[in-house]
């Protein structure tokens, strides 16, 4: 990915103008390789992200939710000993190298003022996040290195830190432009490799844009004067500070206003479903399992069901039979008549020789009314296996944009209570109640939206009131949406138009377009008796086609 050392050049600068000279507030440790900082700023709270992951190691302010584990591990518990209420009094980072280095102003025990930094290397795989004291003596790192990994640098606490070898490149920012094009032209290689081989701190996509057709006093100009852009094909691929054009009209690109916002959404969109799939793995191929069974299910009972399709030539062999017991005689292998059904046509009926013929007509009217039985009870076996495989695709579409592991926790007691899940080593465990999404539209009015089929189902039949209104993709797993009324305050054509669209964003329908949302007022919802979660009829209602759209939802703010 494109976090090179030039972009980061340009995101310390954006985050040293918000944090640097405020208090550390809060610390918290999302993941093993990730340490989030909250500062209390004059402009309200900022946090500030720091991951040594191998695949999204970086640094950012970011405005997303990061869920934190309920007991904080130990490298948590000494960054708020020593750094909970430090002042941050400036970020450094030599040339574009792919370090950063955040120095503290902390107080011991005593009250002395003693100075801290903290060092985060983004470096891929060999990325660390390393804490020092002022002469770069090691107290701990996310990331323990000892001879067994490196035989060049080992990283562990008592050790001092040292710099990674540095690489023998030229500073566009700082180097005269002539000399860099001197250096590039004098290895025999194309001009993009040259740039890479040359130039600190570019990626491969800057270079291939120098390649393309980018000139180095663009590249500076481009430094100077940043325009964060991600480059979309069917997900996020990739991002850089300008418009790159190498790509053409092969993919779509998003422009944001600060670096921050463009690492928010690059890395949410890239590693939220991953993340996600990892925690909740097993559940995914449960339910598909589940599914995959329950359709294998409807199809067998249908080809049963078309078996059955014969019962009536049945009931009729039977009654000509009967009718004609005067003239047949037991030892036949079958009985010539006419088919008074059918205007007298002929009809050649197989019997069984060794019964009489009122005992073949029994054997038929045995036959038919097993066949009328199992037509019954297998439309009742197809009904509920159709049910439980639609169901089911109501979960894995939760799971699918299930982004907490509470959501997930909430969606496995929700099949528990089902039976499509064992509550083995369950017990004597407390979960706290997930509240449903809580947005406020652009003209006030509060919007719930359900996270799970359990919580659809109270936020619709419980919690909303007869006049709330209701929304949901038609004919499609998703969300029940409850816009709360207000009195003397009617429903808008606006408010309707965004509820849609946020039932469309949190249903299986989120990146389709014109998309139908069925919405009526909450009285005229019901639930059938025997129902699955989530599932309920309503009628009276009316549709709006939605295609989401992000400047219109951007009106709508969620409220944590």
């Amino acid at each position: 990915m494109a976090f090179d050392g030039i972009f980061l050049h340009l995101i310390k600068n954006e985050i040293a103008s918000k944090v640097v000279g405020f208090r550390v507030d809060k610390i918290y440790q999302p993941s093993k390789e990730e340490i989030l900082f909250t500062f209390r700023t004059y402009d309200g709270s900022e946090k500030l992200l720091l991951s040594a992951k191998a695949d999204s190691s970086r640094i950012q302010l970011t405005n997303q939710y990061i869920e934190n584990p309920k007991k904080p591990p130990m490298f948590t518990m000494l960054l708020r000993k020593l750094l909970c209420g430090a002042i941050l009094r400036e970020i450094k980072q030599e040339g574009f190298e792919r370090i950063l280095t955040l120095v503290f102003d902390a107080k011991n025990d005593l009250g002395d003022p003693v100075e801290y930094r903290l060092i985060i290397e983004i470096m891929g795989k060999y990325s660390n996040i390393i804490l020092v004291d002022k002469k770069y003596k090691i107290i701990e790192c996310v990331k323990r290195i000892d001879e067994t990994k490196s035989s060049v640098r080992e990283i562990l606490p008592g050790l001092t830190y040292k710099l990674p070898p540095t690489q023998d490149k030229m500073n566009i920012l700082t180097d005269s432009i002539p000399d860099i094009e001197a250096k590039m032209k004098s290895l025999d290689t194309t001009r993009g490799k040259a740039a890479g081989k040359v130039i600190q701190g570019i990626s491969p996509i800057v270079a291939n844009e120098i390649e393309f057709d980018l000139s180095l006093s663009g590249l500076k100009e481009h430094i100077n004067h940043p325009e964060p852009t991600v480059v979309i094909l069917d997900k996020p691929k990739d991002f850089t500070y300008f418009m790159p054009h190498q790509f053409g009209d092969l993919c779509t690109y998003k422009t944001f206003d600060t670096l921050s916002d463009l690492v928010d959404y690059f890395y949410y969109e890239q590693v939220r479903i991953e993340r996600i799939r990892q925690r909740s793995n097993d559940l995914f191929h449960r339910l598909n399992t589940l599914k995959e069974r329950a359709v294998r299910k409807s199809i067998n009972r249908k080809r049963e069901l078309d078996e059955c399709a014969d019962k009536e030539r049945l009931k009729i062999c039977g009654d000509l039979i009967n009718a004609n017991l005067h003239r047949l005689e037991k030892g036949a292998m079958f009985y010539d008549l006419e088919n008074y059904y059918d205007n007298m046509a002929p009809i050649r009926i197989p019997v069984d020789p060794t019964l009489s013929p009122a005992q073949n007509a029994q054997k038929y009217y045995k036959n038919y009314r097993k066949k009328q039985i199992a037509e019954n009870k297998l439309l009742d076996f197809i009904k509920e296996a159709d049910e439980e495989a639609n169901y089911l695709e109501t979960v894995i579409d939760e799971l699918s944009r299930a982004e907490t592991d509470s959501e997930i926790t909430a969606i496995r007691d929700e099949l528990r209570s089902v039976g499509l899940l064992s509550r083995a080593g369950t017990k004597n465990q407390k979960q706290k109640k997930l509240p449903p999404k809580k947005y406020l539209s652009s003209e006030g009015y509060t919007i719930f939206v359900g996270r799970n089929n359990v919580q659809n189902d109270k936020l619709t039949l419980k919690t909303a009131k007869n006049y709330d209104l209701w929304f949901h993709v038609k004919d499609t797993p998703g969300s029940h949406v409850i816009v709360e009324a207000v009195k003397e305050k009617p429903f808008t054509d606006k408010l309707i138009r965004e509820a849609a669209m946020l039932a469309c964003v949190n249903s299986k329908a989120g990146s389709s377009s014109n998309v139908a949302v069925d919405y009526t007022i909450v009285k005229n919802v019901h639930k059938p008796n025997g129902a699955k979660p989530g599932m309920v009829i309503y009628d009276d209602y009316k549709t709006e086609y939605v295609t989401p759209n992000e400047e219109e939802l951007s009106e709508v703010k969620e409220i944590e």
